[in-house]
């Protein structure tokens, strides 16, 4: 059994409150732009990072709403959990159709400068956030607080694995780099998916 919410100061409770608000700005960014380059590069790999960023999001929300509103909300949190693994399930299905249709020669991946540079500013920002939130939960003992910062540290490791299969394409043209990296990255995806359907407050990798 999980230890209970511990009551947080005032200056913890803005800390947190401060972090997420951070945290639904820039995912917000991120989801936008992800998805959007994704569209405009037939990118697979853009894809599952932009699909991830808008799980964190709502994500980001739920742990927001429960730290500015301190009542109890149990069974509101292991809804929104449960939503959140079942998007990301069907974001994995999108992703290996998107995939398999690029290797195929369905769909040919283009360069995305723009994904590129969104990925590198990811692959820093999200760690950060992550570290952060880490410490927010263990002064609060919060078990949401916990699965965002689980969240946070995936969402940095796929921006790493995606920016490889777009680097390498931008590089060297070698078009099959984007769905292999997109396929690397379906572990995560579902294993964030599962553990969210589980409702397990964190994660070994944070």
């Amino acid at each position: 059994m999980s230890a209970a919410l511990k009551t947080p100061t005032p200056e913890t409770t803005r800390r947190v409150i401060r972090i997420q608000l951070l945290t639904l700005i820039w995912m917000a960014v991120e989801a936008a732009v992800s998805l959007s380059a994704a569209w405009m590069a037939r990118s697979p790999a853009l894809l599952g990072f932009g699909g991830d960023s808008a799980v964190e999001l709502l994500s980001a929300l739920v742990v927001l709403r429960r730290f500015y509103r301190p009542v109890d909300e149990a069974h509101a949190e292991a809804r929104a959990a449960r939503i959140a693994g079942g998007l990301l399930f069907v974001l994995a299905a999108v992703v290996i159709l998107a995939s398999f249709l690029t290797l195929l020669g369905r769909v040919e991946p283009r360069r995305s400068l723009v994904g590129i540079i969104l990925l590198i500013l990811a692959a820093v920002v999200m760690p950060w956030l992550a570290k952060q939130k880490r410490k927010l939960s263990a002064a609060t003992n919060s078990a949401a607080l916990r699965a965002d910062a689980a969240e946070s540290a995936v969402c940095g490791y796929l921006a790493l694995i995606a920016l490889a299969g777009l680097a390498v394409n931008a590089i060297w043209g070698v078009r099959w780099a984007d769905p292999l990296a997109a396929l690397a990255l379906l572990p995560l995806v579902v294993r964030e998916g599962w553990e969210a359907m589980k409702g397990k407050p964190c994660c070994d990798a944070v």
